[in-house]
């Protein structure tokens, strides 16, 4: 099979968004406007930390819901390495998050591997909005199961649905 050639309008937000936060919705409303279509990227992660607290098909629902306002973003689940995942769709870019200082380094060594593996597509890193910058998937999971008010880290969908979940 023919990979599709590369589009650097096209770009991918990979991530396990388990859940979805209001920083990853932040990341993504603030490259929507950069590029032709932006692929938010599920992935399937079934060994991160212990398995994710919502499945595959949960995570992708829930993101549409959360993005829902910004056309030119899609959402699709993957359960291969990212980098064939991005020669399969032809994306000419990775969008990373940076919240602080301390996920540069990691954050720069998968850039650096993806660069080795997928020379022609280039990693761009975006910072959140101060009010998010302190914001994680983990520590909202945590705070949701032990019955704390995550409204203002999360959409009210996913809300919702950690609700039903742990409590």
């Amino acid at each position: 099979m023919d990979k599709p050639s590369i589009n650097r309008r096209l770009a991918v937000y990979p991530g396990t968004f388990d859940p979805i936060t209001n920083g990853h919705s932040d990341l993504v409303a603030r490259a929507a406007p950069l590029f032709e279509r932006v692929v938010v990227a599920v992935a399937e992660s079934p060994n991160k930390g212990g398995g994710p607290g919502f499945s595959l098909q949960e995570r992708i629902a829930l993101a549409r819901l959360a993005l829902a306002d910004l056309p030119n973003v899609e959402v699709r689940g993957f359960d291969c390495l990212l980098a064939k995942f991005v020669e399969q769709i032809g994306a000419g870019v990775i969008i990373r998050g940076l919240r602080a200082v301390s996920d540069f380094e990691y954050e720069f060594q998968l850039a650096s591997m993806n660069r080795h593996l997928i020379p022609q597509t280039e990693t761009l890193f975006l910072t959140p909005a101060e009010q998010y910058s302190f914001i994680s998937s983990s520590l909202v999971r945590e705070i949701g199961r032990l019955g704390g008010d995550i409204s203002g880290f999360v959409h009210p969908a996913v809300q919702q649905a950690m609700r039903q979940r742990w409590l």
